[in-house]
């Protein structure tokens, strides 16, 4: 039998079987099923899916940094923040505010094909990010163990009430992440410099401080 599900107790996880997030996976797109899902050792855990102004400004202000950084890249990066990632084969499921992919190519939707990225079938996103307005406990818990499960080579939480950024490397011999001050994946890129881009938030759109991250790489190129 599916469950149903109390959406009002959003970012609580709750027991539940790879069934029931199928199911709740493939409800009509209602009001009640605006959601971010996430499903990991049989919990599974809904979030508001609509962005505040806060939540919005910040994800955008990241989506235009990973635009600043892939001018300055050899490798093509391909930003698919907010798709759906699904593993079927350990049951795990995410739907990140950041997702980037490094490399020559990126997944494709074809037509026939769902709506959602199947880490079964296409590779593992090079990076993963939470943007945290009131979920970093859980950003920093079980989310955590999630993307590291799932083999994702970084993670990064923004927390936007403490304007901090903690970037995760994944330890693939232990199969953990491991906090670090610099980006493995975008080389020589520091978490400070992202911490400063946070913070002239306050006093500054998002747009001109993507003028400004870019011309501190510059700087220092």
């Amino acid at each position: 039998m599916v469950v149903a599900f109390d959406t009002h107790k959003l970012s609580t996880w709750q027991t539940a079987t790879w069934e029931d997030y199928l199911a709740q996976r493939d409800r009509p797109y209602d009001e009640l099923n605006k959601q971010k899902i996430y499903f990991y050792q049989n919990r599974l855990a809904l979030e508001m899916g609509a962005e505040g102004i806060n939540h919005a400004k910040v994800s955008d202000l990241f989506t235009m940094l990973f635009f600043v950084l892939s001018m300055q890249s050899e490798t093509p990066l391909y930003s698919l923040g907010r798709c759906l990632l699904e593993q079927p084969s350990t049951k795990s499921s995410a739907a990140p505010d950041l997702i980037l992919y490094q490399g020559q190519t990126e997944p494709k939707w074809q037509a026939g094909d769902r709506r959602y990225l199947n880490l079964d079938e296409c590779r593992i996103p090079a990076l993963v990010g939470e943007i945290s307005d009131t979920t970093i406990i859980h950003d920093l818990d079980e989310k955590k163990h999630l993307y590291a499960a799932l083999g994702i080579p970084e993670y990064w939480v923004i927390d936007i009430q403490a304007q901090r950024v903690f970037l995760f490397v994944l330890n693939a011999e232990v199969g953990k992440y491991q906090a670090s001050e610099a980006s493995t994946i975008l080389a020589g890129l520091q978490t400070s410099l992202l911490i400063a881009a946070l913070k002239r938030l306050e006093s500054e759109g998002n747009t001109q401080v993507a003028q400004w991250f870019s011309h501190q790489l510059n700087a220092t190129a």
